[in-house]
């Protein structure tokens, strides 16, 4: 998310960052995509729709072809990454495998955003019809129809700026998703433009109450929206000095507030030292990482950059709140 915004710094700013390691490496002019690691099988589709955000359709599907009625796991790189590099390093090819589902990556192309980063922060890629979330969409009902997989388990997760335009998806389209996951994103409507985008993450702000936070994500909802909104899971670092971490206790509100549970949550645990699990019933929780900088967290080291080794496995943990593994 971060590298996007970078990309309108002035050039002495963007060196002094550059030296800290907050923005991605440049990509050799012809340099051909990394392979994927581990064999992985990925199909990269043409012809989905009228694609009007631009991406890319990618595609894993499990060595034995997904039964019909099978969950549909949609996943959202961050900023610079490869999505299938990204989905191997945390474990989500790995889950759709064991799990017998296809699993779709959409990728952002550098012709939109220079730093290959969904436009989370702008109006026109988040509103329901437009944009990258009519894109994401398209390649959801795609993938469906090709697999035949059960509409009623369709589910998204993503890091940083995949993470805020998960969030986004869901809110355009509360009818299409079961449930979403947000690593280290940001609330929806929280920031309009480039220069919002970059106080927002920097600062989280906009000392909103739950209500005003929800009217956001209504506003980019269908009109009058009166369903079920999906389940939310939102995982955070203590150390995030990309996101500000109090972005996820803005989101948290947001979505506790959309689907109209009370002011203190159900559980409030601690698993162990250094990490807090806040529930709110079956429908919304927030992950709190003390110590962790941002990235998705993984129980084992990875190479992969902002997947970081925290001793958890996020994708497990998230599986589970779906309901796709047991508890």
């Amino acid at each position: 998310m971060l590298e996007s915004l970078l990309a309108h710094l002035p050039g002495p700013l963007r060196r002094a960052l550059d030296t800290v390691g907050l923005t991605p490496a440049p990509t050799p002019p012809g340099a051909p995509p990394p392979d994927a690691p581990g064999g992985v099988r990925v199909e990269e589709v043409a012809a989905f729709g009228a694609n009007p955000g631009g991406l890319t359709m990618k595609l894993h599907a499990p060595e034995s072809l997904p039964r019909a009625g099978a969950p549909l796991l949609v996943l959202l790189h961050g900023c610079g990454q490869d999505a299938v590099r990204f989905a191997v390093a945390a474990g989500w090819t790995a889950l759709a495998d064991r799990l017998g589902a296809p699993l779709l990556l959409p990728e952002q192309a550098s012709r939109n955003n220079p730093g290959r980063c969904f436009n989370w922060f702008e109006p026109g890629d988040i509103a329901r019809d437009g944009g990258e979330v009519r894109s994401i969409l398209q390649m959801t009902e795609a993938a469906i129809d090709r697999f035949g997989c059960d509409r009623r388990r369709v589910f998204v997760a993503g890091l940083s700026a995949g993470g805020a335009m998960a969030a986004a998806v869901m809110a355009a389209y509360p009818d299409a998703f079961a449930a979403g996951a947000v690593v280290a994103g940001l609330p929806v409507g929280c920031a309009t433009d480039v220069g919002s985008a970059m106080t927002r993450m920097r600062a989280a702000g906009a000392d909103l109450s739950g209500p005003d936070w929800a009217a956001r994500s209504r506003a980019v909802a269908p009109s009058g929206y009166a369903g079920r909104w999906p389940r939310i899971s939102i995982w955070q670092g203590g150390a995030d000095r990309v996101v500000d971490p109090a972005n996820a206790v803005n989101l948290e509100a947001q979505w506790v507030a959309l689907h109209g549970l009370g002011s203190a949550p159900t559980q409030d645990l601690s698993p162990r030292p250094g990490l807090r699990r806040r529930v709110w019933r079956d429908a919304v929780e927030l992950w709190t990482i003390d110590g962790m900088a941002h990235g998705y967290p993984v129980a084992l080291a990875s190479a992969e950059p902002f997947v970081l080794s925290s001793g958890i496995d996020a994708t497990g943990a998230i599986a589970r709140f779906w309901g796709l593994l047991p508890a």
